[in-house]
């Protein structure tokens, strides 16, 4: 039987780093069976005049992930960004109970959009980068409902002033998209895109 001489290389793949401290994005990544590293990426959240939510995130998620890849290129880097946006106002992340309850008012009986962007990057080159939508329909909120919430502190460093896995997920009338989306990564459409750079190919569909 002649020889086999084929060469056969390692099953490997790049690393891959998450350029974000978000315990979301972490808890959806792990749930999915994914190793990973977490490195903050220093980036500054700030809006350019007239930017849109969905460029706004795009772009933050962009800056993030080339930000880190810069420090790490043998790694594929994970970036990504969610913003809130009602009727084409972005509602950021409350500092104070005045602006928690001035997001949740505007937000108490309508619908609003949900954009996260997420980008790879890979030796300091976006390699994928995509916006996902998911649009939220609030109930109608009772000052009492909002004063409660407000009181567990949960509003302070959500997009929006609320966690929609927390305990704003009774303020939901309705979700129209993709609920890890509006937690903060659309996991199902990351997990594809992670696919097609090398990582995860070996996990469940």
């Amino acid at each position: 039987m002649p020889e086999d001489k084929t060469i056969r290389h390692p099953d490997t793949h790049p690393p891959l780093v998450l350029a974000s401290t978000s315990p979301r994005r972490r808890q959806l990544l792990q749930g999915a069976g994914l190793g990973f590293e977490i490195v903050e990426s220093g980036v500054d959240e700030q809006m350019r005049q007239s930017e849109s939510g969905r460029s706004f995130a795009l772009r933050m998620a962009c800056e993030k992930a080339l930000a880190v890849s810069g420090r790490r290129p043998d790694a594929l880097v994970l970036g990504a960004d969610t913003v809130v946006e009602i009727e084409g106002e972005i509602l950021g992340k409350p500092q104070t109970p005045d602006e928690a309850r001035s997001m949740l008012q505007k937000l108490s009986g309508r619908v609003h959009r949900v954009f996260t962007g997420f980008a790879l990057a890979r030796r300091s080159i976006i390699v994928e980068s995509a916006a996902v939508l998911s649009q939220v329909r609030f109930r109608e909120l009772a000052r009492a409902d909002i004063e409660r919430y407000i009181a567990t502190q949960e509003p302070y460093d959500k997009a929006g002033g609320y966690a929609v896995q927390g305990e704003a997920g009774e303020f939901i009338a309705a979700v129209e998209g993709s609920i890890t989306n509006v937690m903060g990564l659309p996991i199902d459409e990351v997990l594809e895109a992670l696919r097609r750079h090398g990582i995860g190919n070996l996990l469940a569909r």
